[in-house]
């Protein structure tokens, strides 16, 4: 069974999403829809904009979600999901791709979503660090023992967990990871506590947003970070999404439950391999790809 899965912030660099401008006169016009939806000329940053640039929350978000989405768009025939799954941001893809949200609409949620968390970071300086070397329960016992703001946010692969929370507790924690052992535990340079409950106020501005978005029955099952299921039912979708902002990104137990489910391909689509990594890490045997626009061709 063929698994489709679509990457979230951090993927992103400098021309991502030109060659499909270029070549495909389909993914020209979305393009020019997104520039005219956002207010601002997306396709300039994307295409020739520094890394800074394309580094600002309100950019990067909306960038991976065109790149990937209008990648899949431009697959056509070859583009035929049995199953798919995003990471963070990845997860809005992955609901255009399987028809459960519409192209306009999900890029509408992305850009509220990226605004909402960026203004959510502004309230209270937050921040992330990845723990690397260390078993899952190891590290959310630190997390619970720590003062403070601070909690378990991605479960990336086995042996890679990225917490979320206060600065100070941050920094507390990883202190207290390393001397458990671990082999990193290393500060992000990210702006704010992202899948922590440190973005409530964005879950708020964005679930209302989600709750006024209409949402139609998917062409496969989404298994979404939040529970790690295959989810269909239009209802759960939104409530998982709505969840996602403040809850963490079940990633390794998605891609577990998928592979258990069928799942014996991975097509990563949109900028970079950074999910085809981990799934490898996640179960050896697992075929991965990525997805090229000369595949539809």
């Amino acid at each position: 069974m063929k698994a489709y899965i679509f990457p979230g912030q951090g993927a992103q660099f400098s021309g991502m999403g030109l060659d499909l401008y270029e070549n495909s006169p389909e993914a020209q016009h979305l393009f020019e829809d997104a520039n005219s939806i956002l207010g601002f000329n997306i396709t300039d940053v994307m295409f020739e904009g520094t890394a800074e640039a394309l580094k600002q929350t309100k950019v990067t978000q909306p960038a991976i979600f065109l790149h990937s989405v209008i990648l899949a768009k431009t697959l056509g025939e070859n583009f035929k999901p049995d199953m798919v799954a995003g990471h963070s941001l990845g997860e809005f893809s992955a609901l255009v791709a399987n028809g459960a949200l519409t192209f306009q609409d999900g890029l509408r949620l992305v850009s509220q979503r990226a605004l909402a968390m960026q203004k959510a970071c502004e309230i209270q300086p937050s921040t992330m660090a990845a723990v690397l070397g260390l078993e899952d329960s190891v590290v959310e016992n630190i997390c619970a023992e720590t003062e403070g703001v601070v909690v378990a946010a991605n479960y990336n692969c086995p042996g890679q967990l990225v917490i979320s929370g206060e600065i100070e507790a941050i920094n507390k924690a990883c202190e207290s990871m390393k001397a458990a052992g671990a082999r990193r535990a290393l500060v992000l340079p990210v702006g704010g506590a992202f899948h922590s409950p440190m973005m409530e106020p964005a879950r708020e501005e964005l679930a209302a947003a989600i709750e006024n978005t209409t949402f139609s029955k998917p062409n496969c099952p989404i298994y979404q970070n939040v529970t790690a299921n295959a989810v269909i039912n239009e209802s759960e979708i939104k409530a998982n999404l709505i969840s996602q902002l403040t809850a963490p990104v079940r990633w390794t137990q998605s891609v577990e439950q998928m592979i258990t489910d069928g799942a014996t391909l991975f097509t990563e689509v949109g900028p970079g391999k950074v999910l085809q990594g981990l799934v490898k890490k996640i179960n050896r045997a697992s075929e991965t790809a990525s997805a090229t626009f000369e595949s539809a061709s």
